[in-house]
């Protein structure tokens, strides 16, 4: 009996991935031990919240970091240091930006909705959002154009949220901004490459500290020190809203640094091993079809597709979801493309154990 069952709720198994609504991941024992020895000590946080950026950066190869209590929380910082840059007056003034430039453009196929809306996390930073071409195709004529003398900003999502096909890509946006002087957020929140896109022109990357570093509930903003500075500025403002405490960020910390040492072969072949469990516990079940997919936005993830033949079911694929939530423990899995009778199944947050106990269920619903 897990923690969660003993204050009387149900044992969760996440074949979903890292998601906020299920707790995200799972901490290591080190990084829960660090976490337990810095709360249980003082420290000016100040001092905490710069040295923990500064160990970050020399991961990430960003000039600067600041620690945020969230990735969404990254997003509103940054905004808002754009909008207010060093100026305490304009940074207790907000989320009152009236006269102030506050406009951040951003490709309409990246105004996703990840739990809330990102143009809620613009708004929340004292920005507003502008939402350039359409749904499924920008051109860089679009964002040129919605750009003005009021402009602070241009942001980039990279997301399996995000519409992946007939928008701009990171570098023409990066050109984009440079032609106009204007910075390059990019929302990296559930990335896996925590280099990569400081590479690819963004001035200012969001990352999650809880997804794909697997720490606890945390994140920040890496970048350049000019915006990084006028950021971290914030928690004198609307910053103290969405602060970000000692143990949060030692377990980022070491979060991040366990990170870096990590061999990326062993992550995925761990993946594929799991994956071809699962395929193996259902390869007799005729009411289904199981193959491996690589996640839609091109990361290093790998899943296993249920397709359900629905007229030897007679089942939908939300009606699936909703009887594998039912059993002794909640299953949950991918929705994206249930409406289409599939179902994706995350291996990372799985043990064998937990593979066994699905196939079960799923051979038990399917009777």
């Amino acid at each position: 009996m897990n923690i969660y069952e003993k204050i009387g709720l149900k044992r969760v198994i996440n074949g979903s991935g890292k998601m906020t609504a299920l707790g995200v991941s799972k901490i290591s024992d080190t990084v829960a031990e660090t976490m337990k020895e810095a709360g249980q000590n003082f420290v000016v946080i100040d001092d905490l919240i710069d040295r923990v950026g500064e160990m970050i950066s020399e991961v990430t190869g960003g000039e600067d970091t600041c620690v945020t209590s969230s990735a969404s929380a990254a997003i509103a910082l940054s905004v808002a240091g754009l909008i207010t840059g060093k100026s305490l007056t304009l940074i207790e003034r907000l989320p009152d930006t009236t006269g102030l430039k506050n406009k951040v453009v951003l490709q309409k196929g990246h105004a996703v909705n990840y739990g809330a809306p990102i143009t809620t996390m613009i708004r929340l930073g004292g920005g507003i959002p502008v939402e350039a071409g359409c749904s499924n195709e920008v051109k860089p004529e679009h964002v040129e154009e919605a750009i003005d003398e009021n402009t602070i900003a241009l942001l980039y999502v990279k997301s399996h949220h995000a519409v992946q096909k007939g928008m701009l890509s990171i570098e023409e946006m990066s050109e984009i901004a440079k032609k106009h002087s204007l910075p390059l957020i990019i929302d990296a929140a559930a990335e896996e490459d925590i280099h990569r896109y400081l590479k690819l022109g963004g001035d200012l990357v969001i990352y999650s500290g809880a997804k794909a570093l697997c720490g606890p509930a945390s994140g920040f903003v890496t970048g350049k020190k000019q915006y990084i500075d006028a950021i971290k500025m914030q928690y004198k403002g609307i910053g103290r809203a969405m602060k970000i405490g000692k143990v949060c960020m030692m377990g980022l910390m070491k979060a991040v640094e366990e990170y870096s040492k990590r061999d990326e072969k062993t992550v995925v072949d761990e993946q594929m091993r799991l994956a071809g469990l699962l395929m193996e516990e259902l390869k007799d079940e005729p009411k289904v079809e199981t193959s491996i997919v690589q996640d839609e936005a091109g990361r290093e993830i790998y899943r296993v597709q249920i397709k359900l033949n629905e007229k030897l079911t007679n089942m939908s694929g939300k009606d699936f979801m909703k009887h594998l939530r039912e059993g002794e423990a909640e299953i949950h899995v991918r929705k994206h493309y249930a409406n289409l009778g599939i179902v994706n199944v995350d291996m990372r947050a799985l043990t064998e154990s937990d593979i066994k106990f699905i196939g079960a269920r799923i051979k038990e619903i399917l009777k």
